[in-house]
C-alpha cells in the first residue's frame, strides 16, 4: 500500500490519503499539472488555493524558506492551514489567484499515511471530495469518480472527520477562514500567547 501510494505521486498521479482530519487528495506538490489534475478531479476552478503539506515543519522551510518559523512552531504540527506571506511567489500552481500568499500544513500523521508523507518529502492536499460536498470521514466516503481516477487508495480507518482550521496570517492581525478541527478562539490564543500576535 505504501510503495504503491509512492510509485503513484511520484509518476503524477493523485493519491487519496488519511490526514489527521479528513481524507485527502493529494499529489506532488512539485507537479502543476498534478495540481492541475486534483482541481479537476474536485471539480473548482485552478484559481482555487491548495495546500502544500509537509511532514514537520523543518521540510517545509526546506521547501518554503521565506516562512516565518516563529509562527509555524507554536500550531504545526496540528490540524492547522496557516495562510502565509510568499514573498518569492513559490509554488504559483498552488497559490490560486494570490501568488503573495500560500496555504501551508503539517498534520500529525500516523501509520502509512505519515509514511508515504516521509518518503516523498511534500505533498499538494485537499479534501478528497467534489467541490462544495460533504468532507470524507472514511475512504468510502470519497466519490466514487474520485477514486477510481487515482493512483492508490490508503485507508486508515474512520476519522475525526472535521478539516483543518485555516488561519489567514498574512496580514497584521490574524483572520479565521475557516472554523475546523480546533476552534479559532483556542487558536488564536495559543498564537498570540507565543508570538504576541
Amino acid at each position: 500500500m505504501i510503495d504503491e501510494a509512492v510509485a503513484a505521486i511520484r509518476a503524477g498521479k493523485p493519491v487519496v490519503l488519511p490526514t489527521d482530519t479528513v481524507y485527502g487528495l493529494c499529489a506532488d506538490a512539485e507537479s502543476e499539472t498534478a495540481a492541475l489534475e486534483v482541481a479537476r478531479l474536485k471539480g473548482r476552478a485552478a484559481t482555487q488555493p491548495t495546500a502544500l503539506v509537509a511532514g514537520d515543519v523543518y521540510r517545509l522551510l526546506e521547501r518554503v524558506p521565506e516562512l516565518d518559523e516563529r509562527v509555524l512552531r507554536p500550531l504545526l504540527p496540528g490540524p492547522y492551514t496557516l495562510v502565509l506571506p510568499n514573498p518569492a511567489r513559490r509554488y504559483p500552481w498552488l497559490t490560486g489567484d494570490n501568488p503573495e500568499a500560500i496555504g501551508v500544513r503539517v498534520p500529525r500523521l500516523r501509520g502509512p499515511a505519515a509514511e508515504v508523507l516521509d518518503r516523498v518529502g511534500a505533498l499538494l492536499a485537499t479534501s478528497a471530495n467534489e467541490h462544495g460536498g460533504p468532507d470524507p470521514r472514511r475512504l468510502e466516503d470519497v466519490p466514487e469518480g474520485i477514486r477510481r481516477a487515482c493512483g492508490a487508495l490508503v485507508d486508515g480507518g474512520e476519522l475525526p472527520g472535521t478539516p483543518s482550521t485555516v488561519l489567514d496570517l498574512t496580514g497584521p492581525e490574524p483572520k479565521v477562514l475557516r472554523e475546523g478541527a480546533v476552534p479559532a478562539a483556542e487558536a488564536l490564543g495559543l498564537l498570540a500567547a507565543t508570538t504576541g500576535r
